[in-house]
Parts: C-alpha cells; sequence; structure tokens
C-alpha cells in the first residue's frame, strides 16, 4: 500500500504559476458550493488566501489567543513555525520535536498536531521523541507528558486535541518512522487512539484501525472523531463519550471513498470544531464543512492534499495547512467564533 506521505509527494510537484503572493497551484484554490446554507459558514463571496509556501509537508495549525498568532509545523523539517498578518511566516521552535540528531530510521523527526491549552501552553505530538509533549511557548522549555503505553514506546504520535475537561485524546500511526509498518523501532504492534488524563495515566481507547490520524472533540464534550487516513477505508468516525469522557461504539461520520476513487488529492486527516458543532474535515479533495450530522455543505479546495486545519482569528479565518503552503479563508465570525 502506498503511504499517505508518498500519495502526497508528487502533489507537490504540481505546476506552479507566479502571483503577487508567491507561487500557487496551477489549479486555482476555490469554495466549492454545494449547499447555500454554507453562506452561513464561508461568506459567499470568499476566496482562498495563500499565505506562505516552501515547506516539505505543512501540519497541524494551531491558533494562539494570548499572542494572536498562528503557530503549524513542518515535521520532516522538524520546525514550527510562527505566522502573524503583517510579519509573515518565521521559524519559532527548530527543533520542534526530536532534540538529537536524526537517525535514519525517523522519517518525520518534528511535532505533528498540536493544540494550545487554556494557559496558553502548547501540547504537541512529537513524531520525532514518539511523545506527546508541551512546551511553555514563553520559554520554550519543553516537558514529556507520556511517551509509552504499557511500558512500550509509541509508534509516532501525529495528531491530538484537548477536550474540555483538560484530557487530551491522541493518535499513533507509524508515519514518522521510515519503514512504518516494518520499522524495527516500534514495539507496539497496533495503531492506537488513546486518551491522556491530566494526572498522567494513558488509556487505550481503541487499537482496531490501520491508520488512526486526525481527532477532535466537540465543543460539549459528547463526541470524539477520529479521521481514517486508510486508502481502504478512508472515513470520519464519531464516537459518543459518557460522562467520564470514555468512548463507546463509534458510528460512520463522513465517508470519503468516492472522492478518493476518482483521484481526489488527500486522504481523511485533520479536524476542527466550530462552537456551534460545524465540523471541518480534511479529506480527499479539501476540507470538508459539515453540519453536525454529517451533511456536507461544502469543500474548501486548494489544487492540493490538506493536511490539517484550524479556526483562528477570533473566528474570522480557517487556516489550512496543504502539502507545501499554509492558506486561509473568510469564516462568518458570528458561526464560528472560537474562545
Amino acid at each position: 500500500m502506498i503511504e499517505r506521505r508518498a500519495f502526497v509527494a508528487g502533489l507537490a510537484a504540481l505546476p506552479l504559476v507566479d502571483s503577487a503572493l508567491g507561487a500557487v497551484p496551477a489549479m486555482a484554490p476555490r469554495v466549492e458550493r454545494i449547499d447555500p446554507a454554507l453562506d452561513r459558514i464561508i461568506p459567499p463571496d470568499a476566496r482562498v488566501e495563500i499565505l506562505a509556501t516552501g515547506y516539505r509537508w505543512a501540519e497541524g495549525p494551531a491558533w494562539v489567543p494570548q499572542g494572536a498568532y498562528l503557530l503549524f509545523g513542518d515535521p520532516p523539517s522538524n520546525i514550527v513555525y510562527r505566522w502573524q498578518r503583517g510579519q509573515g511566516a518565521t521559524p519559532f521552535l527548530s527543533p520542534s520535536g526530536l532534540q538529537t540528531p536524526v537517525p535514519r530510521a525517523i522519517r518525520e523527526p518534528g511535532l505533528n498536531g498540536i493544540a494550545i491549552m487554556a494557559d496558553g501552553t502548547l501540547v504537541g505530538a512529537d513524531s520525532g521523541t514518539r511523545a506527546i509533549v508541551k512546551v511553555d511557548l514563553r520559554t520554550q522549555q519543553r516537558t514529556v507528558l507520556a511517551d509509552r503505553y504499557d511500558g512500550k514506546r509509541f509508534n509516532s504520535p501525529n495528531d491530538l486535541c484537548i477536550a474540555p475537561s483538560g484530557a487530551i485524546y491522541f493518535t499513533d500511526p507509524p508515519y514518522g518512522l521510515a519503514q512504518a509498518d516494518e520499522s524495527p523501532l516500534r514495539e507496539l504492534d497496533f495503531c492506537g487512539l488513546y486518551r491522556l488524563d491530566p494526572d498522567g495515566k494513558v488509556t487505550l481507547l481503541d487499537r482496531s484501525h490501520k491508520r488512526p490520524n486526525g481527532v477532535a472533540v466537540s465543543p460539549d464534550g459528547q463526541t470524539l472523531y477520529l479521521a481514517l487516513s486508510d486508502e481502504t477505508r478512508p472515513q470520519l468516525l464519531a464516537y459518543p463519550l459518557d460522562a467520564q469522557g470514555m468512548p463507546g461504539e463509534p458510528r460512520l461520520f463522513l465517508n470519503m471513498r468516492a472522492g478518493h476513487a476518482a483521484g481526489e488529492p488527500g486522504l481523511p486527516d485533520g479536524i476542527d470544531v466550530a462552537p456551534n458543532g460545524h465540523v471541518f474535515a480534511t479529506g480527499p479533495g479539501g476540507v470538508h464543512v459539515c453540519t453536525a450530522d454529517g451533511a456536507v455543505l461544502g469543500v474548501v479546495r486548494t489544487g492540493k492534499a490538506i493536511a490539517n486545519c484550524c479556526i483562528g482569528e477570533g473566528g474570522r479565518t480557517l487556516f489550512l495547512t496543504s502539502s507545501d503552503m499554509l492558506a486561509a479563508v473568510p469564516l462568518v465570525i458570528a458561526a464560528n467564533r472560537k474562545a
């Protein structure tokens, strides 16, 4: 099976043309409107803006309200960048993940999915260190929160989210390892979905998926979304969460088989959820904008695979990390405001 990174690598080689903003894909970015209700989430005249380009694989955007800036990573390059309007993107954490020389067995040494806690601390899925870490954004001091389950090292944590309770849900596929499933570094023979409690306890929630990837929790803390970057099962699942934040049996939220079969770029990956429950899910073709019950209202397209997305600027903007670039599309603030 072709791995996700190999699949999207060719997309970065698409023909480029010059513009005032720099290189952009020959296929113009656009917002595809499937349902008029999309106008209440993305303005009818919205355009996709290319903010920065030139990355090996852009990932994990997170808005930092305390400083009004965006952080996003380039895991293969082991760098997290800071972007702010009027200042552009500049390196912020380098190295962002693995702090030692990178061995050949590690393909992605940097931070992948990241999130910002209520106190402004960054938490990240560190593919290179193979751990969940937190970083003080003022001092850049790093602390490992968890790097093992049942005494065995994780594969390469990929994405995470913070629940209202403070618990961290994260996924652990082998994308950061050079030989993926066959890597000699692997100590766990499955790819897990986990919960990390504030007291440090790690609980395995599901080990049945081949490629668990993006995760997000609904604002009310009652639903956990999981993206499967599996070419044989490109889907987004929704787990009901009980009062303790433990998941029940998942239901199919969004099936992306048709887009994948049609050759649309990308696979199910990153997810963000608006305060009103609207779901922004990356997948074949772009970011699928969905109602809370899974109806697709539209797709934000860049012409390339979109790895992840997040709401920022007080609900005014949806940021997209797409292959080798950072992009953005405006939002209707009333529907998408995020604290």
